[in-house]
């Protein structure tokens, strides 16, 4: 396993980087092969490269067990050279290998460990890092298709399994007012940067804190020049949300947003969008995960609500019953000094694979209405 994840994290991959990430699709592509006796099908979206495989005989109606990862990173080319790939005291470090290359490994050995692999669905996005831009579709197709879905995603703090997750929102609010010469006639303008600031103490004013909705202005710009009264103002606004009612609350105050100066406007814009991964999508899962790892002697999970979105908040906002975190245990998202504990690997993957064949043998007890409802049809 070892030896897999240096394979993959020695294969940098980028998420904005397509050529990067169609060649990482390659050797991912030949260690899901190489373990499932299967090739993927390669699904190009845009230029960004996704791998699906799809086990059991072609047209089957029942709902099966969707398995979800991705290997695009945030670490650009080049990252090897300041964070080389190194084994040292039981921790395995390199760019990406909690987030979450680790992951796929695990997952393709408990697919190598399983006697059949009928009624499994694995799905390997390129553009995760991104926001699911291109793979957006496939998800939910799939979501659809699943009784249940587990995401390899690195797991929280202490290996615990991560049984909520807050939803994103990303919004701009531009702000237009008129320009004028700041020292002789300031007075005949109106400044956009004046009033993109009541506009950002209104936006913060939707905080409700860490255990709520998190409203936060960002990236903020106004104005041309120093000598001129700005005409035109912007702030990026993350909003991360625990639930859906939140989530109405967050927009509806966004969009409630009105000038303070006299000639202002204001415009909030939407983008891109994560569900909230509530705890009721993940409680019966997480229940059987409990058990699971009981029964293989791999000591006591913990869960954990965490603010980071993943494909997991899409296919959870899709009704499909969804577990997280059941990738890496380690350290270090996204940071200098990432790292997976090597140990832990084999362990994830025999939970891994117990939990699938659990869901398989109708032990976990949720059930995805879509995926029932077409099912059911002739």
């Amino acid at each position: 396993m070892t030896a897999d994840l240096r394979t993959l994290v020695e294969c940098e991959s980028p998420s904005a980087d397509t050529a990067a990430v169609a060649a990482s699709a390659d050797v991912v592509a030949a260690l899901g092969a190489r373990l499932t006796g299967a090739a993927p099908e390669r699904l190009v979206v845009d230029g960004r490269t996704h791998l699906r495989w799809r086990f059991g005989p072609p047209g089957a109606r029942r709902p099966g067990v969707l398995l979800l990862g991705h290997h695009d990173t945030v670490w650009p080319v080049g990252s090897l050279l300041a964070h080389p790939w190194r084994v040292a005291d039981g921790r395995a470090y390199g760019p990406g290998c909690f987030d979450m290359k680790a992951g796929l490994v695990q997952l393709f050995h408990a697919l190598a460990g399983l006697s059949s692999l009928d009624g499994i669905t694995v799905l390997v996005t390129g553009d995760e890092e991104l926001g699911a831009l291109t793979s957006r579709p496939l998800l939910h197709e799939e979501a659809a298709r699943a009784s249940a879905a587990f995401v390899l995603e690195a797991a929280a703090d202490g290996g615990a399994l991560k049984t909520a997750r807050k939803g994103v929102a990303w919004y701009e609010v531009h702000v237009t007012g008129r320009a004028a010469h700041a020292g002789l006639e300031p007075w005949t303008g109106v400044n956009a940067a004046v009033e993109l600031a009541h506009q950002i103490l209104a936006i913060g004013a939707l905080d409700r804190g860490p255990g709520g909705a998190t409203v936060t202005p960002t990236v903020a710009t106004a104005g041309t020049t120093a000598n001129t009264v700005p005409a035109a103002a912007s702030v990026h606004v993350d909003a991360r949300v625990p639930t859906a009612a939140e989530a109405s609350r967050v927009d509806d105050g966004l969009f409630a947003l009105r000038p303070v100066l006299d000639g202002a406007e204001v415009e909030v814009v939407r983008g891109p969008r994560h569900p909230p991964f509530e705890p009721s999508s993940s409680a019966a899962l997480y229940e059987l995960a409990v058990d699971v790892a009981a029964a293989l002697g791999l000591g006591p999970l913990g869960s954990a609500h965490v603010g980071g979105a993943s494909d997991g908040n899409i296919v959870a906002g899709d009704g499909t019953p969804t577990l997280d975190g059941l990738g890496a245990v380690g350290a270090g998202a996204h940071a200098p000094g990432e790292y997976v504990l090597v140990d832990e690997m084999p362990r994830r993957a025999a939970l891994l694979a117990g939990l699938v064949d659990a869901v398989r043998a109708g032990s976990s007890g949720p059930t995805n209405p879509v995926a029932a409802d077409r099912a059911g049809r002739p």
